[in-house]
């Protein structure tokens, strides 16, 4: 069989869940509820953000990166999905599908590294309150932002070239909804071994630092809470701080568990579900985990619904 590259195909059929008609259309419905969910939410947090001067702070510069990122995250898949749940074509073309693997790949790896960054904003708040303002610049601030974005996508370039240097022998048949990098694999018509080595190397690497610097900033943390005597000083960190540790479980738990699954049938049914899960699940959630007990988010939604009925 000649081995051919991906630049050779017109275009690849994403499986999705074709097999399941009936689920088709109730996630349709289910899903297109969610993505609406996720463009309420994570607008309004980025909105709050410009809108109130309270909260035009680095805590919130960085949630409205997230909410920004989450918003992009979602929008590179979900319509698409949206689209292939109520037809029968299920087609994406070649250029669609490696711009999808980099956009979903570049906005993934920049999320690892802006919660690690978000972590390291909690840390200087927590432990080192009275150089907050200093540590915590303006410039410093849009530096990190701009360099989880930047590192982000450029680790996604390189990604984005490996995996579609692979031959795949004219194989077009994809066994998920998007285009990601196991399911593209899979399509390999060699040993993979080497491409995969590669990439785990490098997101070794990747991941290496900001799952230290979450690491690190939460152990000061903690350290920083039991010092703290009062009980409501203490109720107040673990508000903020579990927020985010909880945003952080979902993302690196579901993430992780979707690329080192094995290689079976069944863990490919599990995978798509996984995959809709730090899609769209999460990226819905992330607001209203981090809104939910906030009173700075709904102090400032209070102000402007009240500004809003008392100017008609």
């Amino acid at each position: 069989m000649d081995q051919k590259n991906g630049s050779s195909l017109t275009g690849f059929i994403l499986l999705g869940f074709s097999d399941r008609p009936q689920l088709e259309r109730v996630l349709f419905v289910v899903l297109l509820i969610f993505y609406l969910l996720t463009l309420l939410g994570n607008t309004s947090i980025i909105a709050l953000s410009r809108l109130d001067p309270h909260l035009q702070t680095p805590m919130y510069f960085f949630l409205s990166n997230l909410s920004f990122l989450d918003l992009c995250y979602t929008t590179s898949t979900v319509p698409q999905l949206l689209v292939h749940l109520r037809g029968a074509d299920k087609s994406i073309s070649f250029t669609g599908c490696v711009a999808q693997l980099f956009i979903a790949l570049g906005l993934g790896c920049t999320e690892c590294i802006l919660l690690g960054v978000m972590a390291f904003d909690r840390y200087a708040a927590i432990c080192r309150p009275l150089h907050y303002t200093v540590i915590m610049h303006p410039r410093l601030c849009a530096l990190m932002a701009s360099a989880s974005w930047f590192t982000g996508f450029a680790y996604s370039s390189l990604q984005t070239v490996l995996i579609f240097l692979v031959p795949l022998c004219g194989k077009n048949k994809i066994e998920h909804f998007f285009c990601e990098v196991p399911p593209l694999l899979k399509l390999a018509c060699v040993d993979t071994t080497v491409y995969e080595s590669e990439i785990l190397f490098f997101s070794m690497i990747f991941l290496f630092i900001p799952v230290a610097l979450i690491t690190f900033s939460y152990g000061q943390i903690i350290r920083a809470v039991l010092g703290i005597k009062s009980a409501a000083g203490q109720r107040k960190v673990f508000g903020t701080c579990g927020s985010h540790l909880t945003v952080v479980s979902l993302f690196y738990g579901t993430a992780i568990y979707a690329y080192l699954q094995p290689s079976n049938n069944h863990s490919q049914d599990q995978g798509k579900f996984i995959s809709l899960f730090y899609t769209i699940v999460t990226p819905t959630v992330n607001p209203f985990i981090y809104t939910l007990r906030n009173k700075d988010v709904t102090g400032a939604m209070k102000k402007v619904f009240c500004w809003d009925y008392d100017s008609r």
